[in-house]
């Protein structure tokens, strides 16, 4: 068949089934259009232009293009390619980037359509598209400002000021990732490349009698079929413990739909795909156990040493019954919290390949621990450390969903066997089958107040699902019980949280890491006590928050910096103005930065110089959205007052030796903002001995952060489990029919490094948030997943997003870099309890589960000040 593509005449003879996105990311090598979804049409990241109407390639066959004119992002007219691209980089819109070149594609369709489009216009135009990142603010923002720039209203050059600490420079690649031509794991294309495809197991929990690759190693253009027995050093894995197998082996028990049991190695992804699915495995199906509590009393074991992974106990205060007793009001519900999977745009994706500088392996990896990564692929191929070397390749998201390994260990393996570049992939339902998500958990809660409306004493029991393996099960479940009392202080606590294993999927970090769900049970008992007792809900929780000398759940006592009193007043305004609405919630939320409880944590940083004083930042953490690198690269310009970014390079490899812990635990901010510091502060004593950058070219400059000084537990005031937390107050108002109308989300987030990247975090942690309240939950069926497309997990789309107000408080926090902490978690943490509180008034419903039942009609329709029912908070 004949068409044009890119204004170039094409002739295509193959497979008229094949997709298009297929054939153009791996015969014509255009990857701007991205595989989000695997052939779902859910994503709308794959957008393409046909005959000059927005398309889906991923399920679009070839056969449908005969005759067509065909354009992709890479060939629109370049101006019009640069003021897109311009205009979503200037405007936030650009956080991971994997979604933005759709985006862009539909844009331009829109304005060719409508050149002066309304907000809502907008909005109606980008619905069939997902961003898991942004909360959607800033993307209709950019095709506004893209529209003004078209028709000559705006300037089409970037607007970014000097990169000083607050200001709005634009995001560190941010431009490139918007045209598509950054290039994520999945656009690599090696010389010689073959292709992995996994085989997985069939049931939850089964006996492998024999895997068959007679058929699948027959198939055209395979090259190996990789198993158990091939593995040349330890077999299993885990971000804590290594309970998690590369393989199952024959003759052993599935724990999970998520076990591997082959991976199929051959020229082309279609071909090990196709191979995979012809292995043939016989199995001794057994029962699976599906719920923690029936695990943790049944004689079957998921591990050999039994089905309780974890312990976390917090007690101090007193006796809690006797605390409870004295209390004034006394209130006990249980809640409980779905599965949610993280619904990163961009799916796990490896490439690997012989390194011939160190005789071992090389791959690529978009996981969130790039030395936790590297180490563990060298236990597995039997080598040593320095055989094997990692390169982090900017992720499309990840929201905790990328810690534990999924695909690098399978590249690295299939490379070191075969001696040549291996890609392996896994498509959207693989993704949904095998990374963690977040844990279910029953939160039994019992709390008390005086007459005054001061919190006496909390009793919680908190059960956490932690699936199939121990990922970070332990320590999600530990953060869970460590922030029970949510942001409040509580002079008497009883606190136990267990992680169970079943035979579900594992559950492991997601943007919260267990805080989530505690603090929305917290708030819900708070909502019932300040009813209980005819309390104002936004002076108690004023009254009760977490200050300098007060005591968080562990027993800490807070020292300097603490914003939550702030955050709530600033709040206090539009509360006055909207609480006699009846729709109208509050929540406060907390979240730990850095993992703390007496972990040792160590951060470096490595800036070389280069001539014509161009730098290189070397450091490990993993950008995935968040813009790890803009603040790395914004606090080195601040300090050595360089006027333009683009003079900063930064890179993430384990070549370089700058180590890192994982990216989690909102930590980047602070330690390697901490890291980059101590460099620049021994980078201007030698420019203080005269000279210029320039004159210091060849040099390499190490910081360091290293903290040692957390503690588990102690007794109160004697120890401190984290070094800095971040707080948070939103206030939810729905409209007259209990829809999500405005947040207004006030932050404690330490000096801001970023305005605008500040606000998209945020922004996107209330969409989140949104999301767990209103839709969110993967749904299994004894251990399967009960739906394996995209669009059935719940996202929300554009159409779905509030107004969303960001209040930054200003607080420096004593330790961090500059006064700067992390933000990347705290966002999504207060808004389901907010919508929570906000429905409890709109319809009186007490609700004890995520997602949250829908409103019903309101108690009682009141009018606003302005004599209507239009309620507004500002």
């Amino acid at each position: 068949m004949n068409f044009t593509l890119n204004n170039t005449p094409t002739t295509y003879d193959g497979d008229p089934e094949r997709s298009v996105l297929t054939w153009l990311r791996e015969d014509r090598r255009l990857t701007a259009a991205k595989d989000g979804c695997s052939g779902q049409a859910a994503c709308g990241a794959c957008l393409v232009e046909i005959d000059g109407k927005p398309v889906l390639a991923c399920s679009t066959p070839m056969r449908k293009l005969a005759g067509k004119r065909v354009l992709t992002l890479e060939g629109f007219p370049e101006d019009l390619r640069r003021t897109l691209g311009r205009a979503f980089a200037e405007k936030g819109a650009v956080q991971c980037g994997f979604c933005t070149p759709g985006f862009l594609t539909r844009t331009k369709l829109l304005l060719e359509q409508n050149a002066d489009p309304a907000p809502e216009e907008v909005i109606k135009a980008v619905r069939p598209h997902l961003c898991r990142c942004t909360g959607y603010v800033k993307i209709v923002d950019a095709i506004l400002e893209a529209a003004r720039m078209l028709r000559g209203e705006e300037s089409v050059s970037f607007h970014s000021g000097p990169p000083r600490l607050g200001s709005s420079v634009i995001r560190y690649g941010a431009y490139e990732r918007a045209v598509g031509s950054h290039v994520f794991t999945d656009d690599m294309h090696l010389p010689g490349m073959l292709h992995g495809a996994l085989h997985f197991s069939a049931h939850p929990r089964a006996r492998v009698l024999r895997i068959d690759i007679g058929k699948a190693m027959a198939s055209p253009g395979v090259k190996r079929i990789i198993t158990a027995a091939d593995v040349p050093g330890e077999r299993f894995v885990g971000m804590i413990v290594p309970d998690w197998p590369m393989y199952v082996a024959e003759g052993e028990t599935t724990r999970t739909v998520a076990d591997v049991l082959a991976c199929v190695v051959a020229e082309t992804m279609e071909q090990a795909r196709t191979a995979a699915a012809l292995i043939e495995v016989s199995y001794e199906v057994l029962e699976p156990l599906i719920d923690p509590e029936q695990s943790e009393a049944s004689d079957i074991l998921v591990h050999e040493s039994g089905n309780l992974l974890a312990v976390k106990s917090i007690r101090r205060g007193g006796d809690v019954e006797q605390a409870l007793h004295r209390s004034t009001f006394v209130l006990t519900e249980t809640f409980t919290t779905a599965p949610i999977e993280h619904g990163f745009l961009e799916p796990e994706c490896s490439v690997a390949r012989p390194d011939p500088e160190t005789g071992g392996v090389h791959f690529h990896t978009q996981g969130q621990g790039l030395y936790h990564d590297r180490d563990d692929v060298a236990r597995v191929l039997g080598l040593p450390k320095e055989q094997v070397r990692a390169t982090m390749v900017d992720s499309g998201g990840a929201f905790g969903g990328k810690e534990d390994l999924t695909v690098q260990h399978h590249a690295a393996l299939a490379a070191w066997l075969l001696r040549a570049p291996v890609k392996v992939k896994l498509s959207r339902p693989e993704s949904l089958r095998m990374h963690p998500k977040r844990h279910p958990m029953r939160l039994a809660y019992t709390a008390g107040c005086d007459a005054q409306g001061w919190l006496t004493a909390l009793k919680a029991r908190i059960v956490g699902d932690t699936g199939a393996y121990a990922s970070v099960g332990a320590a999600v479940m530990a953060r869970a019980a460590t922030h029970a009392a949510g942001a409040y202080h509580v002079p008497v606590v009883d606190v136990e949280s267990r992680a169970v294993f079943t035979n579900n999927i594992p559950n492991g970090a997601m943007r919260g890491f267990g805080v989530n769900q505690a603090v929305f049970a917290m708030e819900a008992m708070v909502e019932r006590l300040c009813k209980a007792g005819g309390f104002d809900p936004w002076q108690f929780r004023h009254d009760n928050a977490l200050d300098q000398g007060r005591m968080v759940t562990t027993g800490q006592v807070l020292g300097r910096g603490i914003g939550l009193r702030a955050c709530l007043e600033a709040l206090r305004e539009p509360w006055e103005r909207v609480r006699k609405s009846g729709r109208a919630g509050l929540s406060c939320g907390i979240k730990n930065c850095g993992i703390g409880n007496g972990l040792v944590e160590e951060c470096v940083a490595l800036v070389e110089i280069h001539e014509g004083g161009r730098l290189v930042l070397h450091h490990g953490w993993s950008e995935m959205g968040q813009g790890i690198h803009t603040v790395a690269a914004q606090f080195l310009a601040h300090e050595l007052h360089i006027d333009d970014l683009t003079r900063i390079q930064v890179d993430s490899d384990t070549r370089y030796g700058a180590v890192a812990g994982a990216t989690t635990a909102s930590r980047g901010t602070y330690q390697l903002g901490r890291a980059v510091l101590d460099a620049a502060t021994k980078i201007k004593a030698d420019l203080q001995q005269g000279g210029s950058l320039e004159t210091l070219a060849g040099r390499t400059y190490e910081g360091r952060y290293l903290c040692t000084d957390t503690a588990p537990g102690g007794e109160p005031g004697t120890f401190r489990s984290h070094v800095a937390y971040s707080f948070a107050a939103h206030l939810v108002l729905l409209d007259k029919d209990g829809k999500v109308q405005e947040v207004v989300a006030a932050h404690d987030a330490g000096t801001v490094v970023n305005r605008q990247m500040l606000e998209g975090q945020i922004e996107g942690g209330v969409l989140m948030g949104m999301g767990a309240a209103l839709s969110e939950r993967l749904r299994l069926e004894k251990g399967h997943l009960a739906s394996d497309k995209f669009r059935d997990v719940g996202l929300l789309r554009a159409d779905a997003m509030p107004k969303i107000t960001v209040i930054a408080v200003d607080n420096a926090d004593p330790e961090g870099p500059l006064g700067a902490k992390g933000v990347g978690e705290i966002g999504s943490i207060p808004t389901a309890p907010a919508i929570a509180a906000a429905y409890y008034r709109f319809d009186g419903l007490p609700r004890r589960t995520l997602p949250l039942e829908p409103p019903v009609a309101p108690v009682q329709d009141v009018q606003s000040p302005e004599g209507d029912t239009s309620w507004s908070c500002y």
